[in-house]
């Protein structure tokens, strides 16, 4: 591998694990229905980064992958307009969180593929990740996220920014 591939694979990794980190903190955001903006704007804009920066790298064909990373770059927009376009009104509060709950289980699929891939140990246990302790491994991260999102979802309720709160007394705002 030439230095510059490895020096973008750094890159790439740091970014996406800078992403599944930022994600489970938004996640325990939504979780105890906080906000938390920076945090959340860093953890969509470095998914949005690992899964545009995944199709640089040399390929013969088509990968799971970039499945993954389709998926992902077609539900962050969404999740982006629920958030900073429709502000979380209504539905699009719960849009936001499946939506972003979502790509971030996308990046722990991700995550756990490559670990089986990577990891020796965890290599011989599944050396074409089709054998049970992988798929066993990616069923229970499905369990975890689709819990959480549920979770997620009825938890998740943020005070309403002063733009969109009702008037108290019928009177202007």
């Amino acid at each position: 591998m030439g230095s510059g591939l490895a020096l973008f694979t750094l890159v790439h990794v740091a970014i996406s694990l800078v992403a599944i980190g930022t994600g489970l903190v938004t996640a325990g955001g939504l979780l105890s229905s906080r906000r938390m903006e920076r945090m959340t704007a860093a953890f969509l804009a470095t998914t949005v980064a690992t899964s545009a920066t995944g199709f640089f790298f040399p390929f013969t064909g088509f990968l799971p992958s970039h499945a993954f990373a389709i998926l992902s770059l077609l539900v962050l927009p969404v999740a982006l307009y629920a958030l900073y376009g429709r502000r979380l009104t209504g539905w699009w509060r719960v849009v936001y969180v499946v939506t972003a709950m979502f790509a971030l289980y996308l990046n722990c699929f991700v995550l756990v593929a490559q670990l089986f891939l990577r990891l020796p140990a965890l290599k011989e246990l599944a050396p074409k990740q089709a054998e049970p302790p992988f798929l066993v491994s990616q069923l229970v991260v499905l369990a975890l996220f689709a819990g959480l999102t549920v979770l997620a979802v009825v938890r998740f309720r943020p005070a309403l920014s002063p733009a969109v709160q009702p008037a108290i007394g019928g009177g202007p705002a």
